[in-house]
């Protein structure tokens, strides 16, 4: 796929399922728009075109602090 390349019609909207389905897997935007040589912008656009849930940012946090304990 060509860089900055605008994309429309059926080309966009089989561009915006295989995009959904990688970002329902696992895949961040991020790496998502790497793979397809895409902005970060143009991913999360197309994205929420889909209606895709949107996850927050930052993945997962293994050490978050628990609620009620003290900090050190």
């Amino acid at each position: 796929m060509d860089k900055g390349k605008q994309i429309t019609g059926t080309a966009r909207e089989k561009l915006a399922r295989e995009m959904k389905e990688q970002y329902e897997k696992g895949l961040s935007i991020r790496a998502i728009a790497e793979a397809y040589g895409r902005s970060y912008g143009f991913v999360h656009r197309v994205l929420t075109e889909t209606d895709a849930p949107l996850r927050g940012r930052g993945g997962k946090h293994p050490h978050r602090r628990l609620e009620g304990r003290p900090s050190t």
